[in-house]
């Protein structure tokens, strides 16, 4: 049986892709992304060809075809089955193969080993990490990779706006703190983080502008550099991508049998 976190999260999300909702509140900040995006989608296009991929938490499906385009043989699942509906409508209207799936993205329904690469952008936060660090961990080939791009609950101001809009969110989300990501060691040999967007934030207000792609391309180098000299200033960056690698299936093993007994 769905638990009460799972069970708020699934309502939340099925109500949202029902009502086509938009987050007029914070759209505005999407605007500087574009080289987070870039890093994203380069590094899909070299690994998905002629591999097993899984989008993790795809919602409508509205990037996963783009996998398909990159010649991998793709798979997303979402715990709504209303974005799973709307997923496999957009793809059947869109003539792309993909294979869309409503699970739990902490008990995949997949066996060991089935991808070989795994990627998700802004579901980790939603869920209980240690068990789907876990469930990415067993799935992916000792050979695959994993990538995510999350949010980071360090920076006081970004915290703040997040208070201020409480109906954009789900009551159980948790912006990743670096704890998280040592967590994440425990089930991978490997852990890449990269962060985005801490100066480039202040480019917001000039996103109308004709000197804004410039003004963010600069922000981002700058940015960059600073998490480079001064390491620790990463943790207060909007977001960051971690990839994953040297899946740890022993791990893995252990913390199912310490969710039996829950």
């Amino acid at each position: 049986m769905m638990d009460a976190r799972k069970m708020r999260e699934k309502a939340f999300h099925d109500q949202e892709y029902a009502d086509e909702v938009r987050w007029q509140a914070v759209d505005k900040y999407y605007s500087i992304i574009e080289g987070r995006a870039r890093f994203w989608e380069d590094f899909l296009r070299a690994r998905c060809a002629g591999k097993r991929v899984l989008e993790y938490g795809c919602g409508q499906g509205k990037y996963t075809p783009r996998l398909a385009e990159f010649g991998g043989n793709v798979t997303g699942i979402d715990l709504s089955e209303t974005a799973m509906a709307n997923a496999r409508a957009s793809a059947r209207a869109a003539g792309v193969e993909v294979e869309f799936k409503a699970m739990d993205a902490e008990a995949l329904d997949f066996p060991d080993q089935t991808f070989d690469v795994i990627c998700g952008n802004a579901i980790l936060h939603h869920l209980d990490l240690d068990r789907s660090f876990s469930e990415v961990a067993r799935t992916l080939k000792p050979d695959g990779v994993a990538i995510f791009m999350e949010p980071l609950g360090h920076n006081p101001l970004i915290n703040l706006k997040r208070r201020m809009t409480p109906t954009l969110r789900t009551p159980d989300e948790h912006p990743l703190k670096m704890s998280d990501f040592r967590l994440a060691r425990k089930h991978f040999g490997s852990v890449d983080i990269h962060a985005y967007h801490l100066l480039s934030l202040t480019a917001v207000p000039f996103r109308r502008a004709a000197i804004f792609a410039r003004l963010v391309a600069i922000l981002d180098r700058l940015d960059a550099a600073l998490f480079r000299w001064l390491p620790f200033t990463a943790r207060y960056a909007w977001y960051a991508v971690a990839v994953l690698s040297d899946p740890r299936p022993v791990a893995a093993a252990a913390v199912e049998k310490d969710g039996a007994g829950d």
